[in-house]
């Protein structure tokens, strides 16, 4: 009874074509989106905002980026890692060389770096797919990281390697990353900003473009018979999903860590991205969200519980029993639902509008 649509007409197209159709649908995102701006600077510690929200913000913008790639285009890529360096690297190099540049044009312009060079990584995309494709990406994972590595002029000489971020403000007094940057706003400016891109790429996947990714993803010969170029399509996949990825590069770089290296961005990251979209579901911008608390903050709340109980006397016993679990509760979820946890709750709501009566 909490969840219907009868009685709820559209009398325009536009109302008919919203992202939330139902009232219900735009309460729960309004109460969300109130929970995450209002409620949690807050009361939310520095712990929770910078330790846990963080990271959750910056890989759930990550996962979006390779799920408008995989989930939307059908373009396997292991290179997410890579691509998050190069926006790191972009957004620092950009910063030093011009500091009187605004931080959200150096994210702007770190993104549309790694733009480009998705474009140039996603050229063997139009001669091969499937794990091929995932090969050459996962080349590029490797090519960038040691370029980075190795090329001094990336890290301005610095002798160690790893180098500090520079302090960048939102504006006024008001600093985003540094040292004098506080807890809450890094955080709002973080959610700011991934609520505005993860809207945009729910409304491209509405457009032309994410009709014509689904469609190449599909049957891409057939896609090709009635009119949709696959060169353009693939590399403006590739252009927006690396967009999304360095300019999560340089959030993690810039207002996380606030250090500049490549180690933080291996493989195991590009794998970690990967099974956030696997597991919250392939082609929901939804599942990003959900996919990246799933591998962020459960593991996160399983040590705690495990510890808060007494199941676990030592940290390192804690550690393999939230990765035990962890494990099966993957193999649980995906075993349920393949499509994942995004599917499971798109079931729920289904089962909601025809309760008591559900199927």
């Amino acid at each position: 009874m909490i969840y219907r649509e009868t009685g709820q007409f559209k009398a325009s197209y536009a109302a008919d074509q919203a992202i939330f159709r139902l009232v219900e649908d735009r309460i729960g995102m309004g109460a969300i989106l109130f929970l995450a701006f209002v409620v949690m600077p807050l009361v939310g510690s520095q712990y929770w905002l910078e330790t846990i929200m963080l990271p959750f913000l910056i890989y759930s913008l990550a996962a979006i980026g390779l799920n408008l790639l995989t989930g939307y285009a059908g373009q396997l890529s292991l290179g997410t890692g890579g691509f998050m360096a190069c926006g790191a690297f972009s957004a620092y190099k950009l910063a030093t060389a011009f500091p009187d540049l605004h931080v959200l044009l150096v994210l702007v312009l770190a993104g549309s770096i790694t733009a480009a060079v998705g474009i140039l990584f996603g050229l063997p995309s139009l001669r091969i797919k499937g794990f091929y494709l995932a090969v050459a990406t996962l080349a590029a994972q490797f090519f960038l990281l040691w370029l980075f590595n190795r090329v001094p002029w990336f890290t301005n000489y610095s002798s160690s390697g790893v180098i500090s971020a520079p302090p960048l403000a939102i504006f006024g007094d008001i600093w985003v990353t540094g040292f004098e940057a506080t807890p809450v706003a890094k955080y709002l400016f973080t959610l700011s900003l991934v609520s505005i891109l993860a809207l945009a790429a729910k409304n491209m996947t509405r457009l032309k473009i994410g009709r014509a990714w689904m469609a190449i993803r599909d049957m891409d010969i057939a896609a090709e018979i009635i009119g949709i170029r696959p060169m353009t399509t693939k590399l403006s996949a590739f252009a927006i999903s690396s967009f999304y990825c360095g300019i999560a590069g340089a959030l993690w770089a810039f207002v996380y860590t606030g250090a500049v290296e490549a180690l933080a961005f291996e493989i195991n990251v590009s794998f970690r991205v990967l099974f956030m979209i696997i597991i919250g579901g392939l082609g929901t911008i939804c599942g990003s969200f959900m996919g990246a608390a799933f591998i962020v903050l459960l593991p996160i709340f399983l040590n705690n519980t495990l510890l808060a109980l007494g199941l676990a006397e030592a940290v390192a016993l804690a550690s393999h029993l939230e990765a035990m679990i962890m494990g099966a509760l993957i193999i649980f979820f995906l075993i349920v639902e393949p499509h994942g946890l995004a599917r499971l709750w798109q079931i729920l709501k289904e089962k909601l509008r025809r309760w008591p009566f559900p199927y």
